[in-house]
C-alpha cells in the first residue's frame, strides 16, 4: 500500500528593489513555500537562496504584501487560498529627496 501526502504550497513573487536588489542579485525572483507561510518564513526563504550578503538589508527592509505593508511578520502571507501568487515588495530605507 503506497501512502501519499499532498502539502499544499503557494507562489511568493517577490521583488526586490534599490539596495536590496544589488544584495539579493536579482530584481526579482518566485519562491515556492507551504499554505500559510508567514513573512517570517519567507524571509528565511530568501535568506536560504540569496545567501549571508541579503542579510543586512532584510533587517532593514520594508516588506510590502500584496501592496499592504507588512508589519506582523508572524501572520500568514495571504490567509484566503488563491491561485494567484502573493506579491511581496522589499523596499529597503531610500535616501534623497
Amino acid at each position: 500500500m503506497t501512502t501519499s501526502t499532498t502539502t499544499r504550497t503557494q507562489t511568493v513573487h517577490v521583488r526586490y528593489f534599490a539596495g536590496a536588489a544589488e544584495a539579493a542579485g536579482t530584481a526579482e525572483e518566485d519562491l515556492t513555500l507551504p499554505a500559510g507561510a508567514t513573512a517570517t518564513d519567507l524571509l528565511t526563504a530568501v535568506r536560504a537562496a540569496r545567501g549571508p550578503a541579503v542579510d543586512r538589508v532584510l533587517e532593514i527592509s520594508s516588506l510590502l504584501v500584496d501592496d499592504v505593508v507588512r508589519e506582523d511578520l508572524t501572520t500568514p502571507l495571504r490567509a484566503e487560498r488563491t491561485p494567484a501568487p502573493v506579491r511581496v515588495d522589499v523596499l529597503p530605507p531610500f535616501a534623497g529627496g
